[in-house]
């Protein structure tokens, strides 16, 4: 995996403006410089789910990834799953999955480190606060996750309330990339958003005429 696909994850909210609407915004994210696009849509039906994830694919130039569902992301021809605690362990997904995919996993305590190790990357957070995961749980802070990932061994992606505002906390702990849900995808210019991020994070990326 070149590391560079996960500078900047852009992870899904939901599908207020339809498929179409969320691939739009999807698609500007990229425009301003999100690497890789996370598909995320907890109460979605398994088959809606991977017609979203076959439009993205189609639509992107970055790559894919579905979060839990790893038969999904198989379905959908995306370029990888991002697995959490719960979901397919990394080990038997790499049995069911082709050579290139990516498996991204979750990672918040010791206890996930062995499944984590075995991943292409980790996500490690909450870094922050945030309510965008009911289920995130309570913010880890920078030199916890600078110890998380140490241990897992993986580039880490910081993961929970991140922003322009604070995104050079999260490469300061040394995380890979950052990875953001509300940052981008509820904003009203989710290019601008993503462009924000970047420049936070200290990269310098080309403006498009």
């Amino acid at each position: 995996m070149d590391e560079r696909t996960i500078r900047l994850i852009a992870i899904t909210d939901d599908l207020r403006d339809g498929h179409d609407g969320l691939a739009a915004r999807a698609a500007a994210a990229v425009q301003g410089g999100a690497t890789m696009v996370q598909l995320r849509l907890k109460h979605v039906a398994p088959r809606e789910l991977v017609e979203v994830a076959r439009l993205l694919v189609a639509r992107l130039t970055v790559p894919v990834v579905v979060n839990d569902r790893l038969d999904v992301a198989l379905a959908a021809g995306a370029a990888g799953a991002h697995l959490g605690a719960d979901d397919v362990p990394v080990a038997a997904a790499r049995a069911m999955a082709p050579p290139a995919f990516v498996i991204g996993a979750s990672l918040g305590e010791e206890r996930e480190l062995a499944d984590a190790r075995l991943a292409d990357y980790v996500g490690i957070g909450p870094l922050f606060g945030t309510d965008s995961k009911a289920d995130a749980g309570e913010a880890i802070g920078p030199a916890r996750f600078q110890r998380l990932a140490r241990l897992g061994a993986r580039p880490a992606v910081a993961i929970g309330g991140i922003t322009p505002a604070n995104a050079h906390v999260a490469i300061g702990a040394g995380a890979r990339g950052i990875a953001v849900i509300r940052a981008i995808f509820a904003a009203p210019d989710p290019e601008g958003a993503a462009r924000a991020l970047r420049a936070a994070m200290g990269d310098q990326l080309e403006v498009s005429p």
